[in-house]
């Protein structure tokens, strides 16, 4: 695995894997920005879900599908999934995965400075 966005994702054959901590039931859903955990650093989600029967993991999935314009089906939690902390995989070409990446955190910075 190559680490990218230092420590936020990694590359894994046939895709990208990202760290998260989710925050259910939350009055809006959306990517917050990127904070630090203490595992290191982490993407800060907020879904308006409940953490009951899944409906949380549903809505984080749905949530990274559309900011990196794949389909539901390619996003899966591999790990945490009835924690806060989550490891999601994004199934697809890793070129374009990173580019999608560096976008969305180009553009949390620019919401964090304006």
């Amino acid at each position: 695995m190559e680490p990218a966005a230092d420590g936020l994702a990694s590359f894994v054959p046939g895709g990208i894997r990202l760290r998260l901590k989710v925050q259910p039931k939350a009055r809006r859903s959306g990517i917050l920005g990127v904070g630090p955990d203490r595992d290191g650093p982490v993407f800060k989600l907020a879904v308006n879900a409940p953490p009951e029967d899944g409906k949380a993991n549903a809505a984080v999935i749905a949530l990274l599908a559309g900011a990196f314009d794949v389909a539901k089906a390619a996003v899966s939690v591999v790990a945490g999934a009835t924690d806060r902390r989550k490891l999601v995989e994004i199934r697809g070409n890793s070129r374009d995965l990173g580019e999608s990446l560096d976008r969305l955190i180009k553009d949390l910075e620019r919401k964090k400075h304006e």
